[in-house]
């Protein structure tokens, strides 16, 4: 059971931080949730305390998990297949898994994508959102702001071989 004050992810959201626990009556029934306040962008979630497990609320990654971050930012882009559509799909899938990994990867091949010739606006979207999510978790599992960690981000991507 999540208590407050413990630091978790919320997949597609980002990364946050239990500041309580509340019950709501919602449709006549009496529920418990978690209340979720996200620093990106400065939101409140809430989220059913016994549906936590199903969405895929997970713990912030331990700080020697970032290197495996960094090591899937400096690696191999993956090239793009089919059209940005499929594409746009098969991203917010690896999105919607809440793996780290995955988000990092998806940003990465974005990001590198963009930087050679510009992506389309619904993947620049995506592109955004992905980093937004990476860079809310890091800065909770490296305990760095977020200019820091988007700083680092740059030169971990711009310092990728495959980059060019």
């Amino acid at each position: 059971m999540l208590q407050i004050g413990d630091k978790v992810v919320y997949p597609m959201h980002g990364a946050g931080v239990i500041s309580g626990i509340e019950n709501c009556e919602v449709l006549g029934e009496g529920k418990s949730y978690y209340v979720l306040k996200m620093p990106m962008g400065n939101m409140k979630v809430m989220i059913p305390t016994d549906n936590a497990d199903h969405i895929g609320l997970r713990d912030i990654i331990p700080k020697g998990e970032v290197d495996k971050v960094r090591d899937v930012l400096g690696a191999k882009p993956e090239r793009p297949q089919g059209s940005w559509n499929k594409r746009f799909h098969t991203n917010l899938d690896r999105m919607k898994s809440g793996d780290i990994c995955d988000v990092a990867a998806v940003a990465r091949n974005l990001i590198l994508q963009d930087r050679r010739r510009r992506v389309s606006s619904g993947e620049r979207r995506l592109m955004d959102l992905a980093k937004q999510i990476l860079v809310s978790e890091l800065v909770f599992a490296c305990d760095k702001s977020p200019q820091e960690v988007e700083s680092w981000m740059d030169t971990v991507l711009s310092h990728n071989a495959y980059a060019s």
